[in-house]
């Protein structure tokens, strides 16, 4: 069972968990990570989440403000060792949540062509593929997603 804990960048188990996700994202971005790499700072990052298998941390995901009211989508990562359980997206369904709670209309996201893994998440999920936005705009090996996350009003 995974316990989510809501944090920040300066959480040191976190820190642990993006350097491995920067190692991955190394081989698998190629000669390119350089240039995906500088848009992934963590410093500064108020909404982080880290799960855990016990006292363990085995996954991670962050959101980010992009405008009034769109989050983005960063930073999401399971260890090799305990994909295929469905971590990830109990991760994504926490940031949205998180992402709802304080306001926002939509979340967005990039990921690259080298990760399929990552594009059947956020498909599955209900992420649809927009048009590179911002600084992926021109990036080939980029797609890049959105999802409405507005909480739906019941009527009295």
């Amino acid at each position: 069972m995974l316990s989510i804990k809501r944090t920040n960048s300066e959480n040191a188990e976190f820190r642990k968990l993006n350097v491995e996700l920067d190692k991955e994202l190394a081989i698998s971005d190629g000669k390119d990570h350089s240039f995906y790499a500088q848009y992934n700072k963590i410093n500064s990052i108020h909404h982080v989440l880290v799960g855990y298998e016990g006292e363990t941390p085995i996954a991670c995901g962050t959101i980010k403000k992009y405008s009034e009211d769109v989050m983005e989508i960063k930073r999401m990562f399971v260890l090799p060792g305990h994909r295929g359980k469905g971590l990830a997206t109990l991760v994504l369904k926490e940031l949205e949540l998180w992402a709802k709670e304080l306001n926002f209309k939509k979340c967005i996201l990039e990921t690259g062509i080298n990760q399929p893994d990552a594009i059947r998440l956020y498909k599955k999920n209900g992420y649809k593929i927009i048009p590179n936005y911002g600084q992926y705009a021109h990036v080939e090996n980029s797609f890049c997603f959105e999802k409405e996350i507005s909480f739906n009003k019941m009527p009295i």
